[in-house]
């Protein structure tokens, strides 16, 4: 039995990819566990943040931390609010320097369809392995954040920035023309960015999960209405687990539920 609050599960690239639950005793190794039955309960919230025991409102946090945390800010969601560069603060100017003034990658990335993406260099291929992306390239490596959304903005124009997260997983994208891909977007990014292109990086990243049976029909836990949920896991896809009954749980969008897990 192990048990904790639930975090963004850590991961290790591979040939297949290796998933770590982080608890707050216990390191789990899930991708040992596939094939075998796993029982998830419940017991209650606690804010990644501070730790109070309030619900949890959204990304972990509890409603306080939401609206006043750096770590929740608007710009980390769309990186081309970011003001750091202009030393203008949002919550934290000091943190939001850390973060925004760092090297940034806007990338391509096929999970349920080919998606436009930015995220800090140190993230690659972290990202890309929790948007459970079969395939992924990067196309700019820009100084600051701010640059990576203006480019991610610009390439929303012919590219979506969001994953289906039901086709991805139910593995249903098609196989694309990386190099013609790769020059559309070239093409497309303003003059301003073009010295940033990545000029000599032409070949995506493969990612192999570990899924030894896709769902056919999607179907999503919520476990604070259910409370718990015993099921044989089958595969663990970006920030997923699935199992045998086409069940799937969300790691990352139940993050600050404190849980028990067993495995038999």
């Amino acid at each position: 039995m192990f048990s904790g609050v639930l975090k963004k599960m850590n991961t290790e690239f591979g040939p297949s990819i290796g998933y770590y639950l982080n608890l707050k005793n216990d390191f789990v190794a899930l991708h040992q566990f596939i094939d075998q039955s796993i029982t998830l309960e419940m017991t209650g919230y606690e804010c990644l943040n501070c730790s109070r025991t309030e619900p949890i409102f959204r990304q972990g946090f509890c409603k306080k931390c939401f609206f006043e945390s750096p770590n929740a800010g608007d710009w980390i969601m769309r990186p081309e609010l970011s003001t750091a560069h202009l030393d203008i603060e949002d919550r934290d100017l000091a943190y939001e320097k850390k973060v925004q003034l760092q090297p940034h990658i806007v990338y391509l990335a096929l999970s349920s369809h080919l998606k436009v993406g930015v995220t800090r260099k140190t993230q690659v291929p972290t990202r890309w392995i929790d948007q459970g992306a079969h395939q992924a390239l990067a196309v700019l490596e820009v100084p600051n954040r701010y640059l990576a959304g203006v480019g991610e903005v610009a390439l929303k124009d012919i590219y979506s920035d969001k994953t289906n997260w039901r086709k991805m997983l139910q593995n249903e994208a098609e196989p694309i023309d990386w190099d013609a891909e790769r020059n559309k977007a070239i093409d497309h990014l303003q003059n301003e960015l073009k010295p940033y292109v990545l000029l000599d990086n032409k070949e995506p990243l493969d990612i192999g999960f570990p899924v030894n049976r896709y769902p056919e029909k999607v179907k999503s836990l919520n476990l604070i209405k259910e409370q718990n949920y015993t099921g044989v896991l089958k595969g663990i896809k970006g920030q997923y687990l699935i199992f045998e009954d086409d069940t799937v749980f969300n790691i990352r969008s139940n993050e600050g539920l404190v849980i028990k897990l067993k495995v038999e």
